[in-house]
């Protein structure tokens, strides 16, 4: 099969707004597609053979003649492919712009979101686990821009917490909080996800081999944490 090519989007994006009453016109000055429909402003429509920061580019300088502007692509391939969508459409939308999509065959085309000023709206509950964790974190231990390091985590500042009182002797869960100053130490003792903690009487806590081992591989972060 040849590649396609923009020319191949125009015929579906034609025939789709001509139903809807538009009067549709190729490359007029630098816009690749123009349609009218009575009084009602003029809508503009780049076409590409798929997603790239030139036609977000394009579109935008679109937005300068009208903020009737759509983008259109080829239909999504698979299910990485419609991820990327998924993502592109998020994009599109925190732009002002609407989305087109063709199908493989050129038989339709198909609007999946239309043009509108982008009004956002903010994540109650992620903005306060990421102002909770910014505050309950101790110090700046993690290196901005990684991706392929651990996590120092204030859950993880906790563990190295309890890991360093059970270093002194088995003790109850209620003990490692008040000693150790870290009020979720039962939840951390009982989900034990790093393999460190172990039950060795009801309600006490005690180091596993691995805890052990992990006790002195990590003292220079415990002695970090205890001068904090």
């Amino acid at each position: 099969m040849r590649p396609v090519r923009e020319t191949d989007l125009y015929k579906p994006v034609k025939a789709m707004l001509e139903a809807q009453g538009y009067t549709v016109k190729s490359e007029i000055g630098s816009a690749d597609v123009v349609a009218m429909r009575g009084d009602e402003p003029f809508l503009i429509v780049e076409l590409k053979t798929g997603f790239s920061l030139a036609l977000l580019h394009q579109a935008i300088e679109r937005m300068k003649m009208t903020d009737t502007v759509y983008v259109a692509v080829p239909e999504w391939k698979g299910r990485a492919g419609w991820k990327a969508f998924c993502a592109n459409r998020i994009l599109c939308r925190r732009l002002g712009l609407g989305l087109i999509t063709i199908k493989p065959d050129f038989s339709a085309a198909d609007i999946h979101l239309d043009p509108a000023p982008y009004q956002p709206r903010q994540v109650t509950a992620r903005k306060h686990r990421l102002l909770k964790e910014f505050r309950h974190r101790v110090g700046d231990p993690n290196l901005g821009g990684s991706t392929r390091m651990k996590i120092v985590t204030s859950y993880r500042q906790d563990a190295l917490r309890c890991l360093a009182k059970l270093g002194q002797g088995p003790c109850k869960a209620s003990g490692v909080a008040s000693s150790a100053n870290v009020a979720r130490a039962r939840s951390i003792l009982a989900a034990d996800h790093y393999g460190w903690f172990e039950r060795v009487e009801r309600g006490v806590y005690g180091l596993t081999p691995k805890g052990l081992e992990a006790l002195g591989h990590y003292c220079k972060e415990i002695a970090e944490l205890a001068n904090a």
